[in-house]
């Protein structure tokens, strides 16, 4: 599970993208990476984990998730107890007669992605669009949570 915190990318998250790529070539149904351990078991038999940006303004947090392919009827968004969850599958193309491929690159499969919402998410007005691959979810802040000024007399 994922919290929404701040981090800056690094050379590392290139070598661990690449690992990803290379252990799921080998062991598909096992595939997914660090994105994938622990969790639950939908998350465990999850193929693939689709790549994530997160941002927080003053009065919202934003994700957008990268899902070329997938059909927003294969997507599901929930949120129960502090946790949002976002699953659904990438399905694969079916070839035409007489086609076959001689290299296929895209992940197809079951996807899971979960995220620990702070407690200032206001999980009530969650709401998600889908337009030209991106998932939006946008999570608005809660009243209480917004920085006031207080004058001092």
């Amino acid at each position: 599970m994922a919290n929404l915190t701040r981090r800056r990318p690094s050379s590392f998250d290139d070598m661990r993208r690449e690992m990803d790529r290379v252990l799921q070539s080998f062991f598909p149904a096992n595939a997914g990476g660090a994105a994938n351990a622990g969790g639950d078991e939908e998350a465990r038999s999850a193929v693939w984990s689709p790549r994530v940006d997160v941002a927080e303004t003053d009065d919202a947090y934003q994700l957008h998730l990268d899902l070329p392919g997938v059909s927003s009827d294969d997507l599901d968004v929930s949120y129960q107890d502090g946790t949002l969850s976002v699953s659904g599958e990438r399905q694969m193309e079916q070839a035409e007669d007489g086609t076959s491929f001689s290299r296929i690159e895209r992940t197809y499969g079951r996807f899971h992605r979960s995220f620990s919402l702070p407690q200032a998410a206001h999980a009530d007005e969650i709401e998600a669009s889908f337009d030209k691959g991106v998932l939006s979810i946008h999570i608005p802040k809660t009243p209480q949570s917004q920085p006031r000024r207080i004058e001092v007399s």
